[in-house]
Formats: structure tokens, sequence, C-alpha cells
């Protein structure tokens, strides 16, 4: 009898231990941005919608542990939620909507498989989105248009060897409070450059689950010519039936504080600032040698630019001291490939980024 009651007390003291660990460790690890594909003249020419050339397609995964679910992204008043563009989403304009909902067959069609949308883990219908470096290469999409072949060594896998699709049976999510938001992901190419919300939400009741052990949710596909970044907040749901909310800065109470949730490549850009320094970058484009052109400096004021790749990576930055009133820089881009480049330049504390084919 004491044998049975002393099993009974250590095996519930094991339960409460069990709990008290699952309810004290962070379920959401990280939030992985995958660069799916980038785009060229080829997919431009044959896209059903405005996909300008150098156009990035990203994915946005939440990470976590074994056994928690994914249940919510959401923007509250003290967090919002923001996914924005120096320039806009791209929507393609056949078979592309909010969510995912054109097949593995409609996937070979023209560029549907790079519209921007929201989602709870499918990447289009009866199938998961995953990271291309986890995908079995079973099955992968082959474009009828002949397009979707760049292979651009940024984007890691080319999609013609592993497209992030795996076959299943992904939940579907609900929304509340971003019914007009969402409208910028609808079916109608360059719609807008923001979405963004401080009372609303996109989830699973019952919360989500990644199709492999990794345990990672698809949340988001974003294509753009411009600069992306975001912030997000995330709601996740523990093994013991809890929930545990994670933001991007400023946590209170309970919530925790995750960096990862704030997104920003490769700088915190305003855009569409009304106080933009007026400036003309030219030729553009251009074949090695570019200028940039400030007019109607006040004397004595500097200005600094700092040039990025395709990839967000900072390849120039120099500050300019003393300008007179008008300022030409000329800048040689002879030893970096041919592609897209940002530049941005920073003027009385205020940034405006330009864009730059070299060819």
């Amino acid at each position: 009898m004491k044998t049975t009651s002393l099993k009974k007390l250590l095996f519930g003291n094991m339960l409460i231990l069990m709990s008290l660990l699952t309810n004290g460790q962070h379920g959401l690890e990280n939030i992985i941005v995958e660069k799916y594909y980038v785009s060229d003249a080829n997919d431009e020419i044959n896209s059903i919608g405005i996909l300008p050339v150098g156009s990035v397609t990203y994915r946005i995964f939440v990470d976590m542990l074994p056994g928690y679910k994914f249940k919510k992204a959401y923007g509250s008043p003290n967090h919002p939620l923001t996914i924005k563009t120096t320039t806009s989403f791209f929507n393609n304009e056949d078979k592309g909507n909010t969510h995912p909902m054109y097949t593995k067959i409609q996937a070979c069609g023209n560029t549907v498989m790079l519209d921007s949308w929201l989602s709870a883990g499918a990447a289009c219908y009866g199938n998961f989105g995953i990271l291309k470096s986890k995908d079995d290469s079973v099955e992968t999409v082959i474009n009828y248009d002949g397009i979707l072949k760049n292979a651009d060594t940024s984007a890691g896998i080319p999609l013609t060897v592993q497209d992030g699709l795996i076959a299943g049976s992904p939940d579907t999510f609900n929304i509340i409070g971003i019914n007009s938001e969402i409208a910028v992901f609808g079916n109608v190419s360059q719609a807008g450059y923001i979405f963004t919300t401080s009372n609303g939400a996109w989830f699973c009741p019952e919360g989500a689950v990644g199709p492999t052990s990794d345990n990672q949710v698809l949340i988001a596909q974003i294509t753009t010519d411009g600069i992306m970044s975001f912030e997000l907040n995330i709601q996740i749901k523990t093994p013991a039936g809890d929930t545990q909310n994670y933001v991007a800065k400023k946590p209170q109470g309970n919530e925790i504080l995750l960096n990862s949730l704030k997104y920003n490549w490769p700088t915190d850009l305003e855009i569409n600032s009304v106080d933009k320094p007026e400036i003309l970058i030219y030729p553009n484009p251009a074949k090695d040698i570019f200028s940039i052109n400030l007019e109607r400096v006040q004397n004595n004021t500097g200005y600094s630019y700092a040039i990025y790749d395709i990839t967000g990576n900072l390849i120039m930055k120099k500050t300019v001291e003393k300008t007179q009133g008008k300022c030409i820089e000329r800048i040689n881009l002879a030893s970096f490939p041919n592609g897209v480049y940002f530049i941005e330049v920073s003027l009385n504390d205020v940034r405006s980024t330009s864009k730059l084919i070299k060819n």
C-alpha cells in the first residue's frame, strides 16, 4: 500500500515537473526568411501581372520546438504588425489570391508560384510549404511556360531542382480585423506596398504544426522588387495547451521578445516621406559608371550614400562632406556583377532609396 502511494506521488511530481519545464521554455525558436526565387527577364515577359526583373520571392517560416503549434500572427495597439516594401508587392492576376489556393498542376502555369499571400502552412492546395533545402525533390513543378528557371545563386537551390512543396493536408486559417488590409495580397498586380494591422490577425483555432520533425510553419510568401521588411507578433500553443506571445519589441507582462520578429533588410526605411531629398540616379540602367546628382543642397551640408546588392549585402558606403549647392558623385561598379542594386542617400537625417540596374 505504501509502495503504491509512493509511486503515485512520484508520478504526480514528475507530471508537475514536466508541465513546469514545458511552460518555462520558449517554444518559438526563430523566424526563418528564405530567399525562394529571383525573377529574370523571361519571367517578366511571361508573367500575368507586373513582375519586374530582379523581383525577389521571400518565404517566412515560424520555427518551433516539437509539440508546439502556430496559433496566430497578430497586431495590437501596443504591437502593430507590418509587412512592407519600398516598391510594391507582386500579385499574380491569374490564380493569385490572398492565400495559396491554386493546385500543384496550376502551379505549372505562368508565375502563380511567385504570388504574394499569407498562410498557416500551405504553399498551394494539398501541399505544405517547406524550405527548399528540406524538399525531397518528389514531383518537382516544371513550368509549362518554360519560366521560373533562373538559377540565381543568391536564391540557393533552383526551383527546377527542389520547389519547396511537399504533399499533405495543411491547416486552413481564419482572419479577423484584416478584411480590407489583406486585399493588398489579392489578384490585382502592384496593389500596394504595405500590409499592417493594430487590431487583427490570421489564425488557426487549434494550432498548426509543420510537416516535418523541424516543426517549421510557412506563414507568408512575399514577392517584390523593393526592399522587404517586417515586424511580426506571433502566438503559439504549448504542448500543455497554454499560449505564449512573442513580440518584435517592447514586451509587456508575459510577452517574450524575439529579435528575429523584426526584419529590416538592409535598414529600416521610411517609405514615401514627403521630405525625401531630391536626387537623380543616372544613367539607369548603367553599364559600369553612374552618378548621384543632388540639386539645391544647402552649403556645407554633407550627405552619405550606401549601395546594397539584391541580397541586402552592403557593397559600398561613403560620406561626402561640405557640398556646395549642386553635387555630383560618380561611382564605378565595374568590379561588381550585373543585376539590381539599391542606392540609399542620407541627407539632413532623411533617407531616400532608389533602384539601379547594372547591365
